[in-house]
């Protein structure tokens, strides 16, 4: 199974993203996690970029707030699918992170989920991977189950008080 690279901008993104690598611990998805600045590192995410595909990843997970460019710059070096998590920030609420990992130039697509949209983040890059993982569609599938059975519990219970 080729692995998850989860790349944050910096450490203090490191709480956000646990969802992440809490959901990709449930699917089994074998995952690294770097911090990679794409400002004070360029050097470092290019390399990382260049050689992920190589090192056995098959989806790059950037988390960066602010400029956000993390996501953009490992997609110009790969052609790996990136998604991009933008991170709540103190001054925008994260909806400047959001804009500027939405606002890729035409040819370098980063795929966005919500601001600290780390679960689902996991969640896109695990069927990502399930394209060529039966396994893993197995597991989607029961996940997406379940998913639907906890709303109709919760369904019947709520009719059920006000019938």
């Amino acid at each position: 199974m080729k692995k998850v690279c989860i790349v944050m901008g910096s450490d203090s993104d490191l709480k956000v993203m646990q969802a992440c690598m809490d959901r990709l611990r449930a699917f089994s998805v074998p995952f690294e996690v770097r911090i990679v600045s794409a400002h004070r590192t360029p050097a470092a995410a290019e390399q990382l970029a260049k050689n992920a595909a190589a090192d056995g990843f098959g989806v790059i997970i950037a988390a960066a707030g602010k400029a956000a460019h993390l996501g953009g710059v490992l997609a110009a070096y790969t052609t790996l699918p990136v998604i991009g998590v933008p991170m709540g920030t103190s001054v925008m609420g994260g909806m400047d992170s959001l804009l500027s990992i939405v606002q890729m130039p035409k040819g370098i697509p980063v795929a966005t989920v919500a601001i600290d949209g780390a679960d689902n983040a996991a969640i896109l890059a695990v069927q990502m991977l399930a394209l060529s993982d039966g396994a893993l569609a197995e597991k989607l599938l029961e996940f997406k189950a379940g998913m639907a059975a906890e709303v109709a519990a919760k369904d019947e219970k709520i009719r059920a008080q006000f019938a």
